[in-house]
């Protein structure tokens, strides 16, 4: 949540969709969550009191702690987000609650629900109502089963890094701590129902769901000048399990984007490179893009075009009723489209802002001075945001690509040393000497892709069996530079 915002928010006061509490009660604060869940959404402020006077929250308590217990006590399973903020030079907890997509939700077997600036028992009525309308209402398409074999098609790797890094971000619940197999452990999330996976779940944790689900590749293009064949220099095709794919879309675009260079008064040099386009924007953008999508539509994948002053991400679907362009950067509340998915990344600690994700993207490029990114919805081309690059002049010059400047670590050059041939990533892990699969793609393997120096020799099929790893023509230059 941005500074402007929770401000706003304290001057307000508490209201239908903000309350403010002073102690850590894990019951009351339960219960409000559930009342927000099944009415529309809201914040909840910890260490706040009623009077907008900053109380904030006793050291040492732990965020993730209240997290797990109140989870637990959901049902059915449910997206809330939980984050620490410093107010005044005092720990405050904010609590992020969308609307839930899945009602009526229960704490602790009770049902709540929000009225004005207060929570109470929903009666049997609402709790009719709520299940009729659930009952006539379509079936959202994540939650369709999909016509596929888990025990066949599932990565199951992908599952097994998606709970070390839940683990890892403290976001695993202890319905999960305890699984005895990853097909289980699915089945606990809700992306496996009735024996079958999710279209969700094959989304996130297929080997490759391209085949079935054509909208699950992401077509990134980088463009010299204008839009033609002529002008693009590079041009890929993603496939694979969801969070791969986007961990592959965020390679090509920090490959293909080049560094500035701002005059600083720091260095000898005068100069201090920096990355175009500010990287907390663009992840954002990324994750914004996969979540949010209509992945009902199955004529568009997401696109990501590069060009020299500007960059665009699309994703099919129009923005939800009530949902502005303009309204967007405020970071006011959202609807979550994939709600299922939504869970996944948070749990992989991708999504700890994503519930403003648009105004984390707006803020993150003001400060890098880039002109304000602008998105755009119509019901042909889906929903469009651009970011602008800076404007080349005497203070902010474009240096070079991040394929001329790349960072070398001692992990990259170590890989580099070991691909005197074409190597399966097996192969390579073995000859470096690595026993830990998960240490040695996120520490060697994927930053000497992102480099550049390294490529697959498949990159159209990132998961082929097939698969090898070879240096690029920088790698090899990198290696008998080194040599010298």
């Amino acid at each position: 949540m941005n500074w402007e915002r929770l401000q706003e928010m304290l001057f307000s006061g508490e209201g239908e969709r903000v309350e403010f509490k002073t102690k850590i009660d894990p019951r009351a604060i339960g219960q409000s969550i559930c009342a927000y869940l099944n009415s529309g959404g809201g914040i909840i402020v910890v260490g706040v009191g009623r009077n907008q006077e900053i109380s904030g929250v006793p050291q040492g308590r732990e965020i993730r702690q209240l997290e797990r217990t109140i989870v637990e006590a959901l049902s059915p399973a449910a997206s809330v987000f939980f984050r620490e903020r410093n107010l005044e030079d005092k720990p405050v907890w904010i609590i992020e609650v969308p609307e839930g997509m899945d009602m009526p939700y229960s704490f602790r077997e009770e049902i709540f629900i929000r009225e004005e600036s207060g929570n109470r028992h929903a009666d049997v009525d609402t709790i009719r109502d709520m299940i009729v309308r659930s009952q006539v209402e379509p079936e959202r398409w994540e939650r369709r089963r999909s016509d596929a074999t888990a025990e066949k098609e599932l990565d199951v790797e992908e599952i097994r890094r998606t709970l070390r890094d839940s683990a890892l971000a403290h976001h695993i619940t202890s319905r999960l701590s305890d699984t005895k197999s990853p097909v289980e452990a699915l089945e606990k999330l809700g992306l496996i129902r009735y024996g079958c996976l999710t279209n969700a779940g094959y989304l996130l944790f297929a080997t490759n769901p391209a085949p079935r689900l054509p909208q699950a590749r992401v077509r990134a293009a980088w463009y010299s000048g204008g839009r033609s064949d002529t002008g693009c220099q590079d041009c890929k095709r993603f496939e694979g399990p969801l969070v791969q794919v986007l961990e592959q879309t965020f390679s090509f675009i920090r490959r293909n984007t080049p560094s500035r260079s701002p005059l600083t008064l720091s260095t000898h040099q005068g100069r201090d490179e920096q990355s175009l386009y500010p990287p907390e924007a663009l992840r954002e953008a990324l994750v914004n893009a996969f979540v949010h999508r209509d992945y009902s539509d199955f004529s568009g994948a997401i696109a990501v075009d590069i060009y020299p002053g500007r960059m665009e991400i699309r994703n099919s679907g129009q923005l939800p009723d009530g949902v502005t362009p303009e309204s967007l950067a405020k970071g006011n509340i959202s609807i979550l489209r994939n709600p299922d998915i939504a869970r996944i990344l948070y749990m992989r600690g991708m999504m700890a802002k994503q519930r403003h994700g648009c105004a984390v993207i707006s803020n993150a490029c003001n400060k890098y001075g880039l002109k304000s990114p602008i998105w755009h919805s119509d019901a042909r081309s889906g929903v469009t945001l651009t970011l602008f690059a800076p404007e080349v002049t005497p203070e902010v010059s474009v240096i070079s690509t991040p394929a001329v400047t790349p960072r070398v670590t001692p992990e990259v050059i170590t890989i580099l040393k070991a691909l005197d041939s074409e190597l399966t990533r097996r192969e390579l892990q073995e000859k470096i000497g690595l026993k830990d699969a998960e240490h040695f793609r996120l520490h060697y393997l994927i930053p000497s892709l992102q480099s550049g120096f390294v490529e697959m020799t498949i990159p159209d099929k990132p998961n082929s069996r097939l698969q090898r790893y070879r240096r690029t023509a920088l790698g090899k230059k990198q290696i008998k530079g080194g040599k010298r």
